[in-house]
């Protein structure tokens, strides 16, 4: 019993199996694969957090579980994965930072859900948010009516902003 506790094998452990260009091909493509979906499909988060940040603790979640559990054979192939979602995910955010064009396609635009103290039932259609929902996050704000409100804008975290009405 001691013997099995006490024996590791250091080779296996830093010796990857895999070729490392292969796996940073992989954590490449799968990365740009879950951005796109994360951020077309779901479009909005919850509030708060963005598509990259919720992409990269699920994937450095499993990286590292996987890296944890031996179902990489070695602690190199999980660090190399890790390395290259934090590249990605640094190098999106970069991008979108120096190029508009690029932050338009990260990162959802704002969308308008009251001007006026009028909904626009289009917008919020589009985005699912049902009315229910919309006086929840006004009430928070201390409003009782859509009456009060100049703009209320979905950003692009998920977070509803909201410009009272001046009296």
């Amino acid at each position: 019993m001691g013997e099995l506790f006490w024996s590791i094998d250091w080779h296996g452990i830093f010796t990857p199996k895999n070729s490392l260009m292969e796996l940073v091909v992989r954590g490449t493509i799968m990365y740009l694969v879950l951005f796109g979906l994360l951020r077309f499909v779901l479009k909005r988060q919850a509030g708060g957090i963005g598509t990259t940040d919720v992409l990269v603790i699920v994937l450095l979640a499993e990286v590292a579980g996987n890296g944890f559990s031996a179902e990489y054979t070695s602690v190199v192939e999980g660090s190399v994965l890790v390395g290259t979602i934090l590249f990605w995910s640094y190098m999106l955010e970069w991008a979108a930072h120096r190029y508009p064009v690029i932050q338009r396609i990260l990162h959802a635009p704002t969308l308008l859900l009251i001007e006026n103290g009028k909904m626009i039932r289009k917008n919020m259609r589009a985005e699912l948010v049902t009315k229910e929902e919309l006086m929840a996050q006004l009430r928070e704000k201390g409003i009782e009516d859509c009456a009060q409100v100049k703009r209320a804008c979905m950003e692009a975290d998920g977070m509803i902003s909201v410009i009272k009405m001046e009296r």
